[in-house]
């Protein structure tokens, strides 16, 4: 394999950078010429593609977000759309793809191998942490410092006015923040989308507090479980609770890598290329323990990234 392609998807995460960064260089050592396909699936559709050499790469580890910019296409999921990406890869000679991004962008990997046979190896960027294979994802460590410092600042106004603070969190099918970010700010209580919400008994939980002269409260709400505004209505409703709603949003996406995002995409990125020049295909690189293993696509699309029994346990022996 002489030439391949890099590019990000759907959502950015902290971490995209450094694993750019050493495909890339892992891909010169190797006697490869990288190229990096701007905006994802839409830009290899626009063909919007060139060649990118060492210094491209330089200083791009601590930035956030993702310097070959990332975009949502529709037109991919067409045959047509994929046959334009197919033929702009070809035109530049392209053989195998590293691929980083979530389910969806993992998902367009798929279907270049199977109808097309395009050879390509998967990076998980997820900061919700519901990508199977990988014990985490690229940018679930930052989002974590970011959530956790954010609460950390809420938690002292909301102690200085004796308020409930609502604060939502990202989290579409997987409470994975919510979980880790409650026991690392010592949360009251948490609401995440695969356990059925007990506001009823969070309410009580609060009315207790207060009688025992604790007037704080932090719920952290994850978004796939509902929104953090009808859950501090319902909370008023229950009880004489001065309720205030903070929704993180995309702050989450961003920030600094920290050291652990740092370092995993590099070690991913440098494995997905390696994967490749030794004929690895339709797998994604996965943390599991302090290995990089090699996940096939199908095994990620067919099981579900489950939350530890254990830490739910521990999150509410805590709170």
């Amino acid at each position: 394999m002489k030439k391949i392609g890099i590019m990000t998807s759907g959502g950015d995460s902290p971490g995209m950078n450094g694993a750019i960064r050493a495909a890339v260089r892992a891909a010169i050592n190797y006697g490869m010429t990288p190229y990096g396909i701007l905006s994802g699936y839409k830009g290899m559709i626009e063909g919007s593609i060139f060649e990118l050499k060492h210094s491209d790469v330089s200083n791009i580890i601590s930035r956030g977000g993702t310097i070959l910019q990332t975009a949502r296409s529709l037109e991919f999921k067409t045959e047509e759309g994929q046959k334009k990406a197919v033929a702009n890869l070809e035109k530049y000679g392209i053989e195998g793809l590293v691929v980083i991004g979530g389910d969806g962008s993992l998902s367009g990997a798929k279907v270049l191998d199977e109808k097309f046979g395009i050879k390509s190896i998967g990076i998980p960027g997820s900061i919700d942490n519901d990508i199977y294979g990988t014990d985490v994802s690229l940018g679930v460590d930052t989002a974590l410092n970011v959530i956790m410092d954010s609460i950390d600042m809420i938690n002292n106004t909301a102690s200085s006015h004796g308020r409930t603070f609502v604060i939502e969190v990202m989290g579409r099918h997987c409470g994975y923040l919510a979980v880790m970010a409650g026991i690392a700010t010592g949360a009251d209580a948490v609401i995440i989308p695969e356990v059925e919400p007990d506001l009823a008994g969070i309410a009580e939980k609060f009315k207790k507090r207060a009688a025992d002269c604790k007037t704080r409260n932090i719920l952290i709400v994850a978004e796939g479980a509902g929104s953090a505004y009808d859950f501090g209505k319902k909370l008023q409703e229950a009880g004489t609770f001065d309720a205030r709603i903070t929704v993180l949003g995309h702050v989450q996406r961003g920030g600094f890598p920290t050291y652990f995002d740092r370092v995993l995409g590099s070690r991913m990125g440098a494995a997905a290329v390696e994967g490749l020049m030794n004929g690895k295909t339709a797998v994604m690189t996965g943390l599991q323990g302090n290995q990089i293993k090699f996940v096939p696509y199908e095994e990620v699309f067919s099981k579900r990234h489950e939350l530890n029994n254990n830490i739910i346990k521990l999150l509410d022996d805590l709170a």
